[in-house]
């Protein structure tokens, strides 16, 4: 049996970098009064920039080993190449996981994955950096391939230019739920520190991987996250992983499998449409842009040959979609009208104020 799937939710809490030996110690003792699975701690820290803070590397494993033995609790840590593997299995670890920034390069993931071959740690796959499902599912796979039987999923978002998200990685939640499609014997997690990039964000991220019915959920700890060496503003105390962990709802799965199947898509759709509304007042916030423009330059509102074209262009998308013509016209004069009313007001409000 797959031993990620032993207990629901399966949490995984741990600092995101190893700093110190006194620092893990702490975490731990907390630990064990806390409904968490496995420890997680950054060894080696893969950065964007040289010159930050890069782990301590093969003193922090024999930290992890000192603790593992006094505490009991299993170990997990992040490899990127052969070398690093082969450390990890040497001090004992229960657990790996492979890294965005590896996932993204089949050839590191095929590296990994012939060093973890014929070994039964367990090895868990994180999103690549882009959302491509498909590059998700080879990492996966190369994997199932060298015969690894305690496979796990971790989603943790996908890097995006929009500088106005409030996440520091998108969660983008339907390409983790198609990924639960496609292997639905395979565990998924979610990272939610890496998603947030901001503790205040956690609890309302844990909450939703709840309600798609993640099977579990990463979160980066530390004793004093304000003096981290590494991601101080995602991370939490021990004692308030415990309110995160104690306010959570966990979901019941419906009697019978048609209760439950429709139960999840139901999620999904709830999902997307969080997903829509979230565009549309992004919409909204350039259309009063728009009206700004045109009053400051005394520009009509109205637009006839933008109208056709934007009825024209949706049309031809929504076709290309298999949606019904009438459907997107309708849709889309809603938006207009609410286009029109937008600029409207902003024009009598210019106007009011002269």
């Amino acid at each position: 049996m797959n031993y990620f799937s032993s207990q629901k939710p399966f949490i995984i809490a741990g600092p995101c970098g190893i700093e110190d030996q006194q620092q893990i110690q702490e975490i731990a003792e907390e630990l064990q009064t806390l409904p968490v699975q496995m420890m997680r701690g950054g060894v080696w820290k893969p950065r964007s920039k040289p010159g930050h803070f890069e782990g301590r590397g093969e003193d922090a494993l024999q930290w992890l080993l000192e603790l593992k033995k006094d505490f009991n609790l299993p170990i997990c840590v992040e490899v990127a190449n052969q070398e690093q593997v082969e450390l990890a299995l040497q001090y004992q670890v229960d657990a790996v996981w492979i890294g965005a920034r590896s996932t993204v390069n089949p050839f590191i993931v095929q590296e990994i994955a012939e060093a973890l071959k014929g070994s039964s740690v367990g090895v868990m796959v994180k999103n690549p950096i882009n959302p491509d499902i498909d590059l998700w599912s080879g990492a996966i796979e190369r994997f199932m391939n060298v015969g690894i039987e305690n496979l796990a999923a971790i989603h943790r978002g996908f890097s995006s230019y929009d500088a106005s998200s409030k996440y520091r990685n998108k969660p983008i939640w339907a390409i983790p739920i198609e990924l639960k499609r496609r292997y639905k014997e395979i565990p998924i997690f979610c990272d939610i520190s890496h998603i947030c990039g901001n503790r205040e964000l956690l609890a309302s991220v844990a909450q939703r991987a709840m309600d798609l019915d993640f099977d579990g959920l990463m979160i980066e700890t530390h004793p004093n996250p304000d003096a981290a060496l590494s991601d101080a503003k995602q991370q939490i105390t021990p004692a308030q992983l415990k309110i995160l962990l104690e306010g959570l709802i966990f979901r019941q799965a419906a009697d019978g499998s048609s209760a439950g199947e429709i139960e999840e898509i139901r999620q999904v759709l709830d999902t997307m449409d969080a997903e829509i509304v979230e565009l549309i007042g992004k919409r909204i916030e350039l259309v009063k842009q728009l009206g700004e423009i045109k009053a400051a330059n005394n520009m009509p509102i109205y637009q006839a040959e933008r109208w056709r074209e934007i009825i024209e262009s949706r049309t031809r998308w929504g076709i290309d979609n298999q949606l019904d013509a009438a459907f997107i016209s309708k849709l889309f004069e809603l938006i207009h009208d609410k286009s029109i009313q937008t600029q409207i007001a902003i024009l009598n409000s210019l106007t009011s104020n002269r």
